[in-house]
């Protein structure tokens, strides 16, 4: 016998208002939310859920194929969020319906390698994503080294993606690093051109026949520095593959901590490399997105600790 569907009642009016109700008939939680809640959207349903403002029978579920049987009591928490996933070093900066901007610790990859394949921003983000639909997916738009920190890019859907990286050059307005290098560096501003090509064992180096491999473009100009250090500003015009740990390798100041590349002192802990801004045109709307962190305290520490 089908029962007649009892419909929602609001116990609070304030910001935190809470509304409630009994199931009447298995489904699935999903289901039974977006037809208590239509007038909201499928959406914002799916973000209600994904956020933790749904109870069953008093436990917070995000699950959206929770099964709920008849007499369960359902409340929404219009104005409560749980806490999301605990990241594991990573930060979201900025988040909408078609890219996430992350800050990343330096030792966390981008994305899987043949030696790591769970402990991954891409795989964090893509549980994240999933709390709102199992069908989400995350795409790559660019990278950054396992060891450097800072801001990252990722599309939502893969119509974003190749927006962003069909027209990365002109969509990115600024991508500006720290470096902090070994040695004084005396000319307090310049520019390193060259064509990097990648060896036989994966290291990148600098061709200056020009044409002799991918055209590599780096600005810098000295933020601090001593006899021992220098803090860089770094701003790249092309994107490649260890960019600046090749260019500043070639100067003749490898970033500290980059053995890879030249480094003979590490006494930070980590690489010496920090994303910094990013600012770019946003692939659906137009609008100008830019972000800034502070510079890691570990990269000033040469310069403070005097």
């Amino acid at each position: 016998m089908n029962r007649k569907s009892k419909l929602p009642k609001d116990t609070n009016q304030d910001k935190d208002k809470v509304t409630e109700w009994i199931v009447q008939e298995p489904t699935e939680l999903m289901t039974e939310l977006l037809n208590k809640l239509a007038k909201h959207g499928r959406n914002s349903v799916k973000s209600i859920l994904a956020r933790g403002q749904v109870s069953v029978e008093g436990k917070v579920s995000t699950k959206y194929n929770y099964p709920l049987q008849q007499g369960h009591r359902v409340t929404v928490h219009f104005g409560r969020v749980i806490e999301d996933i605990k990241f594991e070093g990573l930060k979201i900066i900025h988040e909408d319906q078609d890219i996430i901007v992350i800050h990343k610790e330096a030792g966390l990859l981008s994305i899987a390698s043949p030696t790591e394949k769970e402990l991954t921003a891409y795989r964090q983000l893509t549980e994240h994503v999933r709390r709102i639909d199992p069908k989400n997916r995350i795409f790559v738009v660019h990278r950054l080294d396992r060891d450097t920190s800072g801001l990252m890019l990722y599309a939502k859907n893969e119509e974003t993606q190749q927006k962003l990286q069909n027209s990365w050059q002109e969509s990115v307005l600024e991508r500006s690093y720290v470096a902090l290098v070994e040695g004084a560096v005396k000319k307090q501003a310049g520019t390193i051109k060259s064509w990097l090509k990648e060896s036989k064992t994966l290291l990148m180096y600098s061709s200056h026949h020009p044409g002799d491999g991918q055209e590599a473009i780096t600005h810098y100009k000295v933020l601090e520095s001593n006899r021992e250090y220098s803090l860089l500003e770094v701003q790249l015009e092309t994107g490649r593959k260890n960019q600046i740990r090749v260019h500043m390798k070639d100067i003749g100041h490898p970033i500290v901590g980059d053995k890879k590349y030249g480094s003979r002192k590490n006494i930070i802990g980590r690489l010496g490399l920090h994303a910094r801004v990013l600012a770019f045109q946003h692939p659906t709307t137009g609008e100008t997105m830019r972000f800034e962190t502070q510079i890691p305290g570990k990269l000033m520490r040469p310069f403070t600790s005097q």
